[in-house]
């Protein structure tokens, strides 16, 4: 079969690894869409800071307005959105040049441009903002880290498989 012919190891992982990131950030959105208040609540507590230890050298920070705390929730589900469209876009190109035979310089950098757009939610948005500044690590019912931590390992994985796959593929 000659399409398999064109698949080797380390372009096929970054395919697979752009899909499965694409499909998981769509889901994530979707879930976000279609279930809006679980995950509002979830961002409305964050920013109000109100299962924290409630250090006054700390509550200056907290954010008790719904409509802040909503916006910025809309604000995580569009970048959601755009995060799984560019990754689905990086997911096309790359089935393309592989049917094609084409170098897949294009579909890698949109792969790692959806990376870096995960690594800034999950990593500025939860580590470094929500967890830190909010200080939603004190919480034990209202703390993302955990679920944050894959989203973070897998993008910077995709990161490495694209650079290295992108620094091997012939340039045409």
């Amino acid at each position: 079969m000659p399409i398999f012919s064109r698949f080797s190891a380390l372009p096929a992982a970054v395919t697979v690894l752009t899909g499965t990131t694409a499909l998981q950030m769509t889901l994530v959105a979707v879930g976000n869409i279609t279930d809006f208040g679980t995950n509002q609540d979830f961002v409305r507590h964050v920013l109000a800071m109100d299962t924290t230890f409630q250090s006054p050298n700390m509550m200056w920070r907290a954010i008790t307005s719904p409509g802040l705390a909503d916006a910025a929730y809309l604000a995580i589900i569009t970048w959601e959105v755009l995060t799984a469209l560019v990754l689905i876009c990086g997911f096309i190109g790359c089935i393309r040049n592989h049917i094609s035979g084409h170098a897949p310089s294009t579909a890698y950098k949109l792969s790692g441009l959806g990376w870096v757009m995960q690594l800034m939610l999950f990593g500025i948005g939860f580590l470094a903002i929500g967890g830190e500044w909010f200080q939603m690590w004190q919480s034990s019912k209202w703390n993302g880290l955990q679920a944050a931590l894959p989203h973070i390992i897998i993008a910077s994985f995709g990161l490495v498989l694209a650079h290295l796959a992108a620094k091997d593929s012939p340039q045409r």
